[in-house]
């Protein structure tokens, strides 16, 4: 069931797509299987999520198998004089064996050993179609919604005193050095969320079944249901909305090449002086900025990273600490996102954690409880953006608190609650120690 509505989004994605007259999903997965893949990374970190279902001896086959198909593709490509533009010279390999070991479980193995095999195929490849499922998204965002609510979003920053202008001065202030290191971080989430993955994974081998939970199951979710969100309350972030729009992504700066005359921005802001407080109102804005920033998923995937992280050894909790913290101080600095993006990116991550945690264990009573508290306080905090950023504006003593105060009680509910699921081991009793009389 799982299997067929997945496959039944994708078409949608694709049928949506090419109304538009672009390339769907499943276009773009089938065109790299030849051509040169815009996610060659991706590609084997997807065939390394693959792997955790085979032994040692056939994850080194596979490996060698995907690096040396590759090599004949560089080698292909070079005598024939064609390009890599616009994508990696790797990942077909990645790719080939992926679909490889798809034909191996269904040709040559029966029983749960298939089931087992095509469950770790269908890993891998939900991990690059979610990828690319979300690039469509933004497209469609940006043709789908001519007019944005940044306004409402910026008023509404006052509560919180404007992080995004505060943390865009200080990134500024550090230079080349703190723009890279934070840009590499924001760039490899993907890569740390594999690492994570794969320390969750790494017993399926040998117990012949995956863990009820895992961090790829709430990737994938908030993957498919951040974009709606998207659509509901479009926003393009301060850099956009507040100024050039070329400080820092080099995407944008193409962007901004391409059209040299064309600046929808209120006013050049960001991240030098704050907005003025003014009655909010929706404005126009260009049909190719993604409106993606309501809520921040780059804050929500690095909040999964964190949540998960909790059991592993100390160097992955360490690893995952420093993830969320440096990718909230470059979703901030790189004006990217507000901050009420960020607290709403959290609430959203936790009840969706919340909610596949409890359908694991039959809808446990707490555990629903915690959902409808989550999904409640999410929908609070998109109604007050909407409708009560000049009140939040113009009392953030009042209203920066209870924001904070809102997003920490999702927080507590959801250690609590989950805490309480947690198994608890009875002490050993001790033996009593008899004393003969003096």
């Amino acid at each position: 069931m799982a299997g067929v509505a997945t496959l039944g989004f994708l078409i949608t994605m694709e049928i949506a797509a090419h109304r538009y007259g672009l390339p769907g999903p499943i276009t773009n997965q089938a065109r790299e299987v030849v051509f040169a893949p815009k996610s060659g990374p991706l590609l084997y970190a997807g065939m390394a999520l693959t792997l955790v279902v085979l032994p040692w001896r056939q994850r080194f086959i596979a490996v060698g198998a995907a690096i040396g198909i590759d090599v004949v593709f560089l080698l292909v490509r070079r005598a024939v004089g064609a390009t890599t533009t616009g994508g990696h010279p790797f990942g077909n390999g990645a790719l080939w064996v992926i679909l490889g070991l798809a034909v191996i479980a269904v040709t040559r193995r029966t029983g749960r050993e298939r089931v087992l095999l095509l469950k770790g195929v269908g890993l891998g490849l939900l991990l690059v179609a979610g990828r690319k499922t979300g690039d469509l998204w933004l497209i469609i965002t940006s043709k789908t919604r001519p007019a944005v609510l940044d306004p409402y979003l910026a008023t509404a920053d006052h509560a919180l005193g404007n992080p995004s202008w505060l943390v865009g001065r200080i990134v500024t202030a550090t230079g080349p050095i703190g723009f890279n290191f934070l840009d590499f971080v924001y760039g490899q989430l993907a890569v740390a969320a594999v690492v994570v993955a794969l320390y969750q994974l790494r017993h399926v081998a040998v117990e012949r079944r995956f863990p009820g939970h895992h961090l790829v199951r709430t990737f994938l979710v908030i993957g498919v249901l951040g974009p709606a969100i998207y659509m509901i309350f479009p926003v393009v972030g301060p850099i956009f909305a507040y100024g050039n729009g070329t400080e820092h992504w080099a995407a944008v700066s193409l962007w901004a090449e391409a059209h040299p005359t064309v600046n929808w921005a209120v006013a050049d802001l960001w991240p030098q002086t704050p907005p003025p407080v003014n009655t909010p109102h929706s404005i126009p804005f260009d049909e190719i900025t993604p409106r993606n920033c309501m809520p921040s998923l780059h804050t929500a995937w690095a909040t999964v990273i964190f949540v998960h992280s909790r059991k592993g050894p100390r160097i992955l909790r360490y690893a995952g600490t420093f993830w969320l913290i440096a990718t909230l101080c470059a979703t901030l600095g790189f004006g990217y996102h507000y901050g009420v993006d960020l607290i709403a990116g959290v609430v959203f991550t936790l009840t969706i954690e919340a909610a596949l945690r409890t359908y694991d264990r039959g809808w446990d009573p707490s555990g629903a409880k915690l959902v409808a508290y989550g999904a409640t306080v999410f929908a609070a905090l998109l109604v007050s953006y909407r409708y009560l950023p000049l009140e939040m504006a113009r009392h953030p003593w009042v209203y920066g608190p209870l924001l904070l105060l809102a997003m920490a009680s999702v927080i507590y509910g959801y250690v609590r609650t989950t805490t309480s699921w947690e198994p608890r081991t009875a002490p050993v009793p001790q033996p009593q120690t008899q004393h003969e009389p003096a």
